[in-house]
């Protein structure tokens, strides 16, 4: 089953593409998606990594969690659904 990672921090010059062929370093990537600004279009320096299985998802967060990625460190943990977050 696959399994959807949060990434933030991602710089903002970093397209799906770019984002993708990094994670797939830890397994194969479902899809990729960053995260946009509906009225300007710029990247909000986050996005979802979707992996096709639990080990390869385990893996890129080992290798991506705290590190750095084109000149910022990426926070990558397992996604919540949204009705799992606190209310504001």
């Amino acid at each position: 089953m696959a399994t959807k990672l949060y990434v933030g921090g991602i710089p903002y010059s970093t397209n799906a593409d770019a984002l993708k062929a990094a994670f797939s370093q830890a397994g194969e990537v479902s899809s990729s998606t960053i995260i946009t600004d509906k009225m300007t279009g710029r990247s909000r320096g986050f996005g979802f990594v979707e992996m096709a299985n639990d080990a390869d998802a385990q893996k890129a967060i080992e290798l991506w969690h705290g590190k750095d990625f084109e000149g910022r460190t990426l926070t990558v943990n397992e996604a919540r659904p949204l009705a799992d977050r606190p209310m504001r």
